[in-house]
């Protein structure tokens, strides 16, 4: 299957911006609630690794207060003493670790959007298997892989002076909506088609993101809350943008049960 991809993303060239940003907007009218209710999703989520990030701050702040004989006024004031080292390695560790977890419900779910959009856009009634499909039949594993792989590709650009954080934002985004119907490939196969396919229209790939982001952040004008609502249309030009390249081939697309 991979071989079939990378032949279709040979032959890109580009594709129709206007276009992809036309249907993208229809198709927002449609999905919108969907939109919001897995965005809700994903905020909840998230809230344990908010909760574990500040309890490992609090930890690591907590020792040093100890290390530094309890004066509250030596806290601040202290040079950083390699007492403190294992404290902060391991609340490092423990914040990596869940910020991957809470990433692989987030792919998950956003996976399962990309298919709604599907049934939304060809007008079918497929059963998309519930919020959390990508995670059943023992595949838990592997989606945290991916997390990972996103997490690590991602950080490894920050180190790197920020500027290939650019370059990376393009397929980073494509991977999700390749995993999405491509759920069978290996997360080396995700990551080299990501990337194969990122490398061929990164240029107008990375407008459109940008164009997108822009525009998702209309909602704010409501009184803010109204950015919950929209901010999901970021997403819609990725499942256009994986149609008019890659397309669908339903001999072994969406086999969620099966990879």
């Amino acid at each position: 299957m991979q071989k079939t991809i990378f032949s279709k993303i040979e032959q890109i060239s580009s594709f129709d911006f206007g276009g992809v940003l036309s249907r993208s907007i229809d198709l927002f009218k449609k999905v919108w609630i969907e939109g919001f209710v897995h965005l809700l999703l994903i905020f909840l989520v998230n809230i344990p690794a908010i909760i574990v990030f500040y309890v490992a701050m609090i930890g690591i702040f907590g020792f040093n207060h100890l290390i530094s004989g309890g004066d509250f006024d030596t806290l601040g004031a202290n040079e950083f003493d390699f007492a403190m080292l294992p404290a902060m390695v391991g609340g490092f560790l423990l914040v990596a670790l869940v910020a991957a977890v809470m990433q692989t419900f987030s792919i998950a779910i956003m996976a399962h959007f990309f298919k709604v959009c599907k049934n939304a856009d060809m007008g079918t009634n497929e059963d998309t298997g519930g919020y959390f499909v990508f995670l059943n039949g023992g595949n838990f594993t592997k989606v945290l892989m991916l997390s990972f792989a996103v997490i690590g590709i991602t950080l490894l650009a920050m180190l790197l002076c920020y500027l290939p954080v650019f370059y990376v934002m393009v397929p980073m985004s494509l991977i999700l909506v390749i995993f999405a119907f491509n759920p069978d490939l290996s997360v080396k196969e995700l990551i080299d088609i990501a990337f194969k396919m990122g490398n061929k229209i990164w240029l107008p790939t990375f407008g459109m993101l940008i164009l997108a982001g822009i525009m998702s952040q209309l909602g704010s004008i409501a009184c803010g809350i109204g950015v919950l609502f929209t901010i999901m249309f970021s997403k819609i030009p990725l499942y256009y943008i994986y149609k008019e390249t890659i397309g669908f081939d339903e001999t072994h697309q969406d086999t969620t049960e099966d990879f």
